[in-house]
């Protein structure tokens, strides 16, 4: 039987953790087993967070909306109403967007909306 020598394909297995925890705190930068256990927690963490993002950024149009359309004399929920009965395909990011970035379109989507 031949000899098996693996150090190249545990240099590349430690220097691709290493590589990922690149940017941690103290030892869990340079030592491979508290690197391995950060990055393990941190991949659960940005799992974890990919699907939180979405609702937290819902919640965040909704706050802005909600904000705008009390400037011009409605309620959000009032609003959504509105939009749905008279057929408004625009979502709450859009709406959101135009509210912050174009107020005077949004004025017209919501006189239109109001009549």
């Amino acid at each position: 039987m031949v000899r098996v020598k693996r150090g190249v394909t545990t240099k590349r297995r430690h220097k691709k953790v290493l590589k990922r925890a690149k940017g941690f705190r103290g030892g869990r930068k340079n030592l491979f087993k508290r690197a391995k256990e950060a990055t393990i927690r941190a991949g659960q963490h940005a799992y974890a967070h990919r699907r939180t993002k979405k609702r937290v950024n819902r919640r965040l149009w909704i706050v802005r909306l909600n904000a705008a359309v009390r400037e011009r004399g409605l309620k959000y929920s009032e609003f959504i109403k509105l939009l749905k009965k008279n057929k408004v395909e625009l979502d709450r990011k859009v709406l959101s967007e135009l509210a912050v970035k174009e107020p005077e379109v949004f004025d017209k989507i919501v006189e239109e909306v109001k009549k």
